[in-house]
C-alpha cells in the first residue's frame, strides 16, 4: 500500500545485513511480527462441514424422515468427490426424491436443484473456507433459496478496520459477525447422505492454501513483509506458488523473507511484471466493468486515489451474482487480513473514488 517514501523512486535497495529488501507494497498500521489478526469469524461458515482429509467415496447413508415405503432415501451420490470450489453437478440416486425442491451442502444451499422419483441433482457450492473434508447432504421438500453469499459477514465488510489501508488495523477494532443467514435444520430433511470435498485442481490447492493463511501467516517460509511497507503482494504472491507457479530469478522471495525481488513485495513493479508476463502465465488484463470474467484465484489490484499506481492486491476467493444480476466479488488479502472482501465496499465505503483491475487466468 502507500509507503512513507515516494513510489516512483521505490526501487532503490536498503542494505540489511548484506541482503536486499525492497520496501512491500502495503502499508501496515500496525506491523505485525506474527501476523495474527483477529479478522472476523471466517471459519463460522464451514458449518457443518468437517476439516480434513476427504473420504475419496461418499457415505450414503439412505436415511429417510418418516416410515412407509414412500419415505424418501438416497442411496448413492455421484460424484462422491468434489473440488474445494465446487460449481459441479452432483447427482444423488436413490427413491421417494420426486418431492424434494432443497438441497443443503454442509449448510449451505445449493443452486440448479431438480428431482424425478430416483434423482436429484444440483450445483455443489464452494466448501466455505476451502477445506477438505465430508459435508452433509441434505434434501428437503421445500424450495430453498440460495443465499448471495455463503460467507457474507465473514470479513467485517463496511469496516474501516478492514480497509487495506488506513485507520485502526483489524485486531484493533471491535467487529461484531452477524449470524448466517437461516437454513433448515437437518432433522427436517426427507433424505441426507455425505459428499467428500477434496483438493483435486490447481485453483484448489490456490484457495486453500489462501485460506489456511489469510490469519496465520507463513513466517517460516516467506516471513512478513509488513515491517517494510506491507504484507498483501508477498500474500497473493504466496498463493501463486501453491496454485503450481515457480519462483524465477525475476520474481522470488527466498530464505524465509531475507531475499525477495520487487516483483514479489511491491505493487506497482508487480502488476506491469504481471503484464509483460502474460502469455506465459496465460493471464489477461481486465478492467472494473469486466468483472463478469472475474472468477476465483483471480488477481484483484486496487488504486485508493485514482493515480494509476496501485496500492494494493488480493486474490479472489468468491464471486456470484445478485438477485439483481450484480456481479459480486470477495477477496482473501492481508493488510488488512480477511479471507472474503468485498471489493465494491473496498473502493466505495473504505476508499471512495478507488478503482480497481484484475489479471484473470485464461483457463
Amino acid at each position: 500500500m502507500t509507503s512513507s517514501f515516494t513510489r516512483r523512486s521505490l526501487l532503490s535497495l536498503a542494505g540489511v545485513a548484506g541482503i536486499g529488501f525492497v520496501a512491500a507494497a502495503c502499508s501496515s498500521d500496525a506491523p505485525k511480527g506474527s501476523g495474527a489478526s483477529t479478522a472476523g469469524a471466517g471459519g463460522s461458515r464451514a458449518a457443518g462441514q468437517a476439516s480434513g482429509a476427504a473420504s475419496g467415496s461418499a457415505a450414503a447413508s439412505g436415511s429417510a424422515a418418516g416410515s412407509g415405503s414412500g419415505a424418501a432415501t438416497a442411496k448413492a451420490l455421484t460424484p462422491a468427490q468434489v473440488p474445494l470450489t465446487g460449481g459441479v453437478t452432483v447427482t444423488v440416486t436413490g427413491a421417494g426424491l420426486a418431492a424434494v425442491r432443497g438441497v443443503t451442502v454442509g449448510g449451505v444451499p445449493a443452486r440448479d436443484v431438480k428431482a424425478t422419483a430416483t434423482t436429484v441433482t444440483f450445483t455443489a457450492p464452494h466448501q466455505a473456507m476451502y477445506t477438505a473434508g465430508d459435508a452433509d447432504v441434505a434434501l428437503f421438500a421445500d424450495a430453498i433459496a440460495p443465499v448471495a453469499s455463503a460467507n457474507q459477514s465473514s470479513d467485517g465488510n463496511g469496516s474501516a478496520a478492514n480497509d487495506g489501508q488506513s485507520g485502526a488495523t483489524q485486531s484493533d477494532a471491535a467487529t461484531t459477525t452477524p449470524a448466517a443467514p437461516p437454513t433448515p435444520d437437518a432433522s427436517a430433511a426427507l433424505a441426507t447422505t455425505t459428499l467428500a470435498y477434496a483438493t483435486l485442481t490447481a485453483v484448489d490447492r490456490q484457495l486453500e492454501y489462501a485460506m489456511r493463511h489469510w490469519k496465520d501467516y507463513n513466517l517460516a517460509e516467506y516471513g512478513t513483509m509488513n515491517p517494510i511497507g506491507g504484507d498483501c503482494a508477498n500474500y497473493v504472491n504466496q498463493t501463486l506458488v501453491a496454485r503450481g507457479w515457480k519462483q524465477r530469478d525475476d520474481w522470488y522471495n527466498r530464505s524465509g523473507g531475507a531475499a525477495h525481488s520487487a516483483t514479489w513485495t511491491y505493487c506497482p513493479t508487480m502488476d506491469p511484471w504481471l503484464d509483460a508476463n502474460a502469455a506465459t502465465f496465460g493471464l489477461t488484463r481486465r478492467s472494473l466493468d469486466e468483472r463478469d470474467k472475474v472468477r476465483v484465484g483471480d488477481i484483484v489490484f486496487f488504486d485508493w486515489n485514482h493515480n494509476d499506481s496501485p496500492d494494493h492486491t488480493t486474490i479472489v476467493s468468491e464471486v456470484f451474482t445478485e438477485p439483481d444480476g450484480t456481479v459480486r466479488i470477495k477477496s482473501a488479502s492481508h493488510n488488512q487480513d480477511g479471507p472474503y472482501r468485498d471489493l465494491d465496499e473496498m473502493i466505495t465505503l473504505q476508499h471512495p473514488g478507488g478503482t480497481a483491475w484484475f489479471h484473470t487466468f485464461d483457463a
